[in-house]
């Protein structure tokens, strides 16, 4: 099935062949990947006639929609759990890009800020409840931080931007693993929901104080603060393109159900931004519109990374490129 798509694919770009006719897939998932996506289908379809309709309502959400097969493919930004996958009924996922969640904050007269992921999680704790406390004031020497009160932002929706942030938070802080812990949707101790990085984003601009997890392509198009973090190499990194691509730079082996972490990366990886993360289109193994899925997923995986960049998505390494289309052959 994959070898006639990626034929298909491979094809220059123009009109169907005679007698062709135009065929359309449904979507729904990551509003992380949402930004990219839309520049896939418009391209997707300019290239091949057929067209992909998405829609963003978050990581749970689509599997939840994949799983009850009202959509032909869901996405999302944390991997299925077992239960998930077994909901599923034989789907797969299959990493098809790569970014980073960035830390977004809005403070009045402050453009820089530094931040560790143990302060993060006594902030979400609710221990640290103001922007001159002397956890962040000796993180930031020489910046005026005022005397203003924090208030942290999160998904309200299930969302793999807060699978990656407590997956990161429960690395650092066992305190937070064994208070609050690491899922698709937690119980907050504190702060101020908001549903899809739409929502947190809005809260986060129009609230002096506020912060919040964000994909960085949301951060990038609002022009809000970042928060540079600080990696396990103390040294303080922003969800830059080579910082996320040196954070992906770990795997070294893919996992057969394609599940990689790669949060909070070891010293040695010295310019990698912590909280990065791949997301993944979940797609059936068994379909009706089989080919015009696998045909899908590998131009987002092949000629679709070329729109990445200006939205912070890194190229997919080639080790998990090789297991993603490994894991697309099985397709039927």
């Amino acid at each position: 099935m994959l070898a006639a798509a990626v034929a298909v694919v491979s094809l220059a770009a123009g009109a169907l062949p005679a007698g062709a006719m135009a065929e359309s897939l449904t979507g729904a998932g990551s509003t992380l990947v949402a930004p990219l996506e839309a520049y896939w289908a418009q391209d997707f379809q300019q290239r091949y006639g057929d067209s992909v309709t998405y829609a963003s309502v978050g990581s749970g959400a689509g599997i939840a929609q994949i799983s009850a097969r009202t959509v032909d493919f869901g996405a999302s930004d944390a991997p299925m759990t077992p239960t998930q996958a077994e909901g599923c009924k034989e789907c797969i996922q299959i990493p098809w890009a790569l970014t980073a969640t960035g830390i977004g904050f809005n403070i009045s007269g402050v453009s820089k800020l530094r931040l560790t992921g143990p302060v993060l999680a006594e902030i979400y704790l609710g221990k640290i409840t103001n922007w001159d406390a002397p956890a962040i004031a000796k993180l930031n020497k020489g910046t005026t931080l005022p005397n203003l009160k924090i208030t942290p932002v999160y998904r309200s929706d299930g969302a793999g931007d807060t699978y990656a942030f407590t997956d990161y938070l429960s690395r650092i802080s066992s305190q937070w693993k064994s208070q609050v812990g690491n899922a698709t949707s937690v119980n907050f101790p504190t702060g101020v929901g908001g549903k899809g990085n739409d929502g947190v984003t809005a809260v986060v601009t129009t609230t002096n104080g506020a912060l919040g997890y964000i994909s960085a392509s949301y951060i990038i198009a609002h022009k809000l603060g970042a928060a540079a973090l600080r990696n396990a190499a103390c040294k303080y990194e922003y969800p830059n393109l080579s910082n996320i691509e040196a954070a992906a730079k770990v795997i070294k082996h893919v996992a057969s159900n394609n599940e990689m972490h790669i949060v909070n990366p070891p010293k040695s990886d010295k310019i990698a931004y912590p909280l990065s993360t791949f997301t993944y289109a979940i797609v059936p193994i068994h379909a009706p519109n089989s080919g015009l899925l696998a045909k899908w997923v590998y131009y987002a995986m092949t000629m679709g990374q070329k729109f990445g960049a200006a939205l912070d998505f890194a190229p997919i390494p080639k080790v998990v490129l090789k297991a993603a289309i490994s894991t697309l052959n099985t397709l039927k």
